[in-house]
């Protein structure tokens, strides 16, 4: 394949992905409830994230404990962002990472349809603090917004800090 189609399939690959994990949520919660099936989804979801985790940093030698740079290039290597618009900024003293999603596939799926937000707060959290941990242990998660808890119009949003407080960007 020429490059313009590899890349359509990343994304073809990325969408069909997330379409697996909808469809396997909608059939858990079918069968079992809304929150069982988000109990079970938060289990799937730390196991996964580690998973990608681990091979994103394997895949292009990211370094373990690379502090908040490791995590900021991890972030941006997930098959998320191939279909979901986000970005990340630093604040200003370089101590804090924050990432937003600001184009969220399955929350505008849902928007689209006239349902309400999926109430994914709880998943998110174990899935960003699962990844940032593999990442680096030292990073502490926290959720700035995220459904039911966004504000009007909002996705998630999350910031990461770690305890050594000489964790500045540095390139990789």
């Amino acid at each position: 394949m020429n490059r313009e189609d590899l890349l359509r399939a990343l994304e073809m690959f990325a969408k069909n992905w997330l379409a697996h994990d909808g469809c396997w949520f909608l059939a858990a919660e079918e069968g079992f409830g809304m929150n069982a099936a988000i109990e079970l989804d938060k289990i799937a979801w730390q196991r996964f994230a580690v998973t990608e985790a681990n091979r994103i940093m394997t895949t292009f030698s990211i370094p373990s404990a690379g502090g908040l740079a490791a995590l900021e290039k991890a972030l941006g290597l997930r098959q998320y962002s191939l279909i979901n618009s986000q970005r990340a900024e630093w604040s200003e003293d370089g101590k804090r990472l924050r990432f937003f999603m600001d184009i969220c596939r399955v929350q505008e799926t849902r928007r689209r349809k006239g349902l309400a937000d999926f109430p994914c707060k709880s998943v998110g959290t174990v899935e960003f603090e699962t990844l940032a941990r593999t990442v680096d242990p030292r990073i502490h998660t926290r959720c700035l917004h995220c459904p039911p808890d966004a504000p009007e119009g909002k996705y998630c949003g999350w910031e990461f800090s770690v305890a050594d407080e000489s964790s500045a960007p540095v390139a990789l």
